[in-house]
């Protein structure tokens, strides 16, 4: 079984709810979650007038090819009501592969390391729970350098879990 990273978030209705049948649902479809973060509140990034984001990342399990991954992460998307809207808009779910083993993957359809993940605290915040010396399999840094070296000053708020 393969490792993955994932990164999770919502801003549209019940957020943290979104994020949880995420995880149903890719259980269902056999995507072994494994670990999960903390979730957090996240202050948006690129296109500002919006509602504030829940966010995590996730450990995953996985006998997909990355390609095959992507898929069965946007058939999710769908399922909970993700349509083309405003790109980096409102969306009730958006899942991202943040990292693959340490496969990289540069295509039209995917890049693996995700290509923003060192300029993002909400992807470093909670990933740095999970794997904090994890190393990104091009640049070799850690997890805990990219996320002091980040130029990113967004807020990150832990939220209390239920």
């Amino acid at each position: 079984m393969k490792q993955a990273y994932l990164s999770l978030g919502s801003n549209v209705g019940d957020r943290a709810a979104h994020i949880r049948q995420a995880f149903e649902l890719l259980a269902n479809l056999g995507i072994e979650v494994q670990r999960v973060s903390s979730f957090y509140q996240t202050e948006p990034v690129d296109f500002l007038p919006q509602r504030w984001f829940v966010n995590c990342v996730a450990e995953v399990g996985t006998e997909l090819m990355p390609l095959r991954l992507l898929k069965t992460l946007q058939s999710v998307e769908r399922t909970l009501g993700r349509r083309p809207g405003t790109p980096k808009g409102p969306r009730p779910i958006d899942i991202d592969i943040l990292l693959y083993e340490n496969v990289v993957v540069r295509s039209a359809a995917l890049t693996i390391p995700h290509a923003r993940m060192s300029e993002r605290r909400f992807v470093l915040v909670p990933l740095r729970e999970l794997a904090a010396h994890l190393r990104h399999p091009v640049t070799q840094r850690t997890v805990l350098e990219m996320l002091h070296d980040t130029p990113d000053s967004s807020q990150v708020i832990r939220l209390r879990q239920e």
